[in-house]
């Protein structure tokens, strides 16, 4: 077993991933969508991870922000559209969810894979919790990967943070440039 991985690198092309939603479109998960010039795109464990139900639930809070600053949003997971449609009666959100993410497109990701501990707990490897920020370049202007479901970006934090980032005065760069 290898202990080292391929982590995506910020300012790296964010990979084409192409994922179906529940209303039956495949989404290029990078990219926003119109009218908006950047993307929040939000991987998380699936179903069977109470906490990231949690998470998905508070950042319905902060569309509304997202937006005013022009930045689109889409969660994704490995799991399947039987299990989001189960999902779904859980979450109480307003942006869209794709599923179907592959252990490859996870991968791509850099996303840390775990297996379930049990088949109780979903019947597929996952990809732990990881946030990317493509900006209007298809760039990747911030990433966050976890190993595990506790550790996530305090999402009030991350959004000032994002407005800020993209104030042309601030004139911030891509952080995190050297490998």
């Amino acid at each position: 077993m290898s202990y080292y991985t391929q982590k995506i690198h910020p300012g790296a092309d964010f990979p084409v991933i192409n994922l179906p939603t529940l209303d039956g479109t495949e989404v290029e998960i990078g990219k926003p969508s119109q009218g908006f010039d950047w993307r929040l795109v939000v991987v998380y464990r699936g179903r069977h991870c109470p906490m990231c139900t949690e998470y998905l639930n508070q950042l319905t809070r902060f569309v509304e922000q997202l937006k005013d600053i022009k930045v689109d949003l889409i969660a994704v997971s490995g799991d399947s559209k039987a299990q989001l449609e189960s999902h779904m009666a859980s979450l109480e959100i307003n942006f869209p969810v794709a599923y179907g993410l592959s252990t490859e497109q996870m991968k791509a990701l850099g996303a840390y894979i775990s297996d379930p501990r049990s088949p109780e707990e979903t019947d597929h490897p996952f990809a732990e919790p990881a946030l990317y920020v493509i900006n209007e370049n298809g760039q990747v202007q911030v990433v966050d990967i976890s190993n595990n479901p506790f550790v996530r970006p305090d999402l009030a934090t991350l959004t000032r943070g994002l407005g800020w980032i993209k104030d042309p005065s601030n004139n911030y760069p891509i952080r995190g440039m050297h490998n």
